[in-house]
């Protein structure tokens, strides 16, 4: 089978988030399954490197308005198309704002210029390209199915999937883009793209997707409900018999605590000693005062979602019961200024680094005794995956992947031997505030806590069996209706 992966990033050439890690690990991931897959990517800045003597197989004079190239090369071992379109793509800053943080007012056209090219890679618009399938990750690469139902290329259109990582982030935008989207005016309808009198990229994927995934069997279920929704739970129950849930995986080539060059110590499951020097390098880089009581520690966006609000309304008491907290992360200004502050009344404490550091992120996964991740909804996640391996412990809200992939320490898990971590109900101070006082007792027993650790680093998240589900998704898209 012949894939074609469109998204708006890939590790490790362009990354904001986990959908960078899902779309970097998913060649690899499908080739012991019986699928090739081509990264399509856009060409910012970031990606210079890897295109300097790229081939052109595609040259557009108006695509939306831009000039713009079509460019193969290789991501790794596998091959990379990428859309060399400058007017949309070569600018500073991150690749959907500026350098402030704010949305570029054209990322309609930069990001729908993106899907109408996928669509034709898929249609055989591009000549040499067939695909199988195009699978379009997120409101980004959302329009690639929408402008593929609508193409008329020389080839048969490829089957769509459509994976929503986040349906918080869906590209709504105004009724008055539509003109300039080179798209039939039947498309303007309620089965099209029109949501709610505008245009909405994700909705216009979802309508037009052959399948769609999520990234955990519980977020599948939970966005059929009016509070996960987001204004498409309609859509997503009128197309139930579609829609699926894939955990995400993780690449063990890239978070491997026995191989891993971020860590001052590395270490395995029967060797958890040696996570001692790396919790001291925690210390070290954070400021924290020196001893044996537990850190904790969080690497998240700080934002609503997340229940960074509620975390930073329990500091105090963290502190208090014999807690540490080394944060990596970047996100509100005012949870930002609340985590600063706390560690200003809390020297030694609290340690906080505002921004995004891969190799820091690697040793707090490595150095820590647990991640918090209060989040009030969350697809998949995997930063609790990385603790996972990491023998770093998870306290997550009971939502999403995180209920999916972590298994709680209550008497009976424990009993059974197959406990992973801690899970708390809604994100509220009690509950958290419950579920780290159930952790610091349970560190408290070394021997629980050793278990812990343990199974958390012999679960199984690797990418094979997603991709082996990935894989059957695909060829039954194929097979003879």
């Amino acid at each position: 089978m012949r894939v074609l992966s469109v998204a708006s990033e890939a590790y490790p050439l362009i990354k904001t988030g986990g959908l960078a890690d899902v779309v970097g690990a998913l060649p690899a991931a499908l080739v012991p399954h019986g699928a090739t897959l081509t990264t399509f990517l856009p060409g910012y800045p970031a990606l210079a490197a890897v295109t300097k003597r790229a081939k052109v197989v595609h040259r557009y004079t108006d695509l939306l308005g831009a000039e713009a190239r079509i460019l193969k090369t290789k991501i790794g071992d596998h091959a990379l198309l990428v859309l060399d379109a400058p007017s949309l793509f070569a600018r500073g800053g991150g690749p959907y704002g500026d350098a402030t943080g704010a949305d570029w007012s054209d990322n309609w056209r930069r990001f729908a210029a993106f899907g109408r090219a996928a669509a034709d890679l898929a249609s055989g618009v591009v000549a040499g390209y067939d695909f199988d399938v195009l699978h379009a990750h997120d409101w980004q690469a959302a329009m690639a199915p929408a402008y593929l139902r609508y193409a008329s290329g020389p080839g048969s259109p490829a089957k769509t999937v459509v994976t929503i990582h986040n349906i918080a982030f869906q590209g709504r935008y105004g009724a008055d883009i539509f003109a300039d989207l080179d798209l039939p005016d039947a498309a303007f309808a309620l089965d099209g793209v029109e949501y709610y009198g505008g245009v909405g990229f994700l909705k216009a994927g979802l309508e037009a997707a052959d399948a769609i995934t999520t990234v955990s069997p519980t977020y599948a279920a939970e966005i059929r409900r009016g509070e996960f929704g987001m204004g498409l739970e309609g859509l997503i129950n009128d197309r139930a018999s579609r829609v699926a849930g894939i955990v995400n995986g993780i690449d063990p080539a890239v978070w491997n605590p026995e191989t891993d060059a971020a860590l001052p110590s590395r270490y395995t499951a029967r060797a958890l000693s040696r996570r001692r020097i790396n919790k001291r390098a925690v210390e070290q880089t954070f400021g924290l005062d020196a001893g044996e009581g537990p850190i904790f520690t969080v690497v998240s966006r700080l934002t609503w979602q997340k229940g960074m609000d509620v975390l930073a309304g329990a500091l105090d008491e963290l502190v208090a019961l014999g807690g540490r907290l080394a944060l990596l992360g970047s996100g509100d200004t005012a949870l930002e200024l609340a985590f600063l502050a706390a560690a200003e009344r809390h020297p030694g404490r609290i340690g906080v680094r505002i921004g995004y550091d891969e190799p820091v992120s690697h040793l707090l996964q490595g150095g820590a005794d647990a991640i918090l991740i209060p989040s009030r909804f969350e697809p998949c996640g995997l930063t609790q995956l990385y603790g996972l391996a990491y023998g770093c412990i998870p306290v997550v809200a009971r939502t999403g992947g995180l209920a999916d992939t972590v298994i709680d320490a209550n008497e009976a898990a424990i009993a059974a031997g197959v406990a992973t971590g801690v899970q708390h109900d809604g994100v509220t101070p009690e509950a958290l505030s419950h579920a780290l006082r159930r952790t610091i007792a349970l560190y408290a027993r070394p021997d629980r806590w050793a278990m812990l650790q343990r199974n958390a680093m012999r679960a199984d998240f690797s990418w094979d069996e997603s991709g082996r589900r990935y894989a059957n998704l695909y060829s039954s898209l194929l097979e003879p209706a």
